[in-house]
């Protein structure tokens, strides 16, 4: 495996938002006829492979993969302490949380503390721990410890968790939920101090995989891509005209409002980039201080050295080259 694999999901919505994302930073998948294999025109090196969020996670675990795109609930349910894989960039999509749910009607429970007293409760009373139906056991089990709980029991869930109390498979549930209302319409509301996870999709990558020169090469390269995308999305290109000698003066004060020079000023001409979020401030600043026209534009892309997230992921990786 001396090429790099990247892992893409292979179907459903995170699918749709992975290619998207990629396309959005000039890396288009492309599919063939019948979907089943992949290839990134824009980086012939890279050999994509189509698979399930889930076994994304486990690919990277066991080194099958080097690079993938998966939610982060189930890369750390794959890896709970995450010796074997790394997430490296949030990509602002797939949003979930990770929660303990109960039955709408323990009321007294209001906190983490609540909930293990109903357990203890539940075991004096009937003989048996009481039960907490979920799909994330590794999670489940870091998370209770946690907090402390004792006398419950993880029983796993095959199908729809949320059902599980209804249908008397349990007493309550660990889940990933977005916004609730498939707890509400089961009867469950989170349980107050049961947040586990806020997961979100996440460019993430693995320990465990063979890294040769040329894959390390290859993942250098797409993290540039990737970040030059990041960095273009939360930046704009102002350009103004300083006058004559306003050069340094107006360089100086662009920096005090969080702006940095694009490139060395051409005569009079000055390119600044700006915080996207600061731009209205930035330009009244530097009108009230210079008058004149200004310009605004959003670049596509932002290429800096170093890379950081190339950095620290190699920082990590095993020192020799296979």
């Amino acid at each position: 495996m001396s090429r790099l694999v990247f892992a893409v999901p292979s179907k459903g919505r995170l699918q749709e938002q992975a290619e998207a994302y990629l396309a959005d930073c000039g890396l288009k998948i492309a599919r063939d006829a019948r979907g089943y294999a992949a290839s990134l025109p824009a980086l012939p090196d890279v050999e994509v492979r189509l698979i399930s969020a889930g076994d994304i996670a486990r690919a990277l675990r066991d080194g099958e993969a080097h690079l993938g795109v998966t939610g982060e609930d189930v890369l750390r349910e794959a890896d709970p302490t995450l010796a074997r894989s790394r997430p490296l960039l949030g990509l602002g999509f797939g949003y979930a949380d990770l929660v303990l749910a109960i039955p709408q009607a323990w009321v007294d429970v209001e906190s983490i503390e609540d909930f293990a007293a109903v357990c203890a409760e539940h075991r004096a009373r009937t003989g048996d721990r009481l039960r907490v139906a979920t799909k994330y056991l590794n999670l489940a089990k870091q998370f209770l410890d946690a907090a402390h709980v004792g006398d419950y029991r993880l029983v796993e869930s095959p199908g729809a968790t949320e059902g599980a109390p209804a249908s008397g498979a349990a007493e309550a549930i660990i889940d990933i939920t977005t916004s609730g209302a498939t707890l509400r319409a089961n009867h469950l509301a989170r349980a107050p101090g049961g947040l586990i996870l806020r997961s979100q999709a996440q460019l993430a990558a693995s320990l465990a995989a063979p890294w040769s020169a040329e894959a390390r090469a290859a993942c250098e390269q797409l993290l540039d891509v990737i970040a030059a995308r990041v960095r273009a999305r939360g930046t704009r290109l102002l350009r103004l005209s300083a006058g004559a000698g306003g050069g340094e003066e107006l360089t100086a004060r662009a920096a005090a409002l969080g702006c940095s020079l694009a490139g060395p000023p051409e005569g009079a001409l000055l390119e600044l980039y700006c915080p996207a979020d600061r731009v209205l401030g930035v330009c009244s600043a530097l009108q009230a201080l210079f008058g004149g026209a200004i310009a605004v534009s959003a670049p596509d892309l932002i290429f800096e050295r170093p890379n950081t997230v190339w950095a620290s992921l190699s920082g990590q990786l095993p020192n020799t080259a296979e």
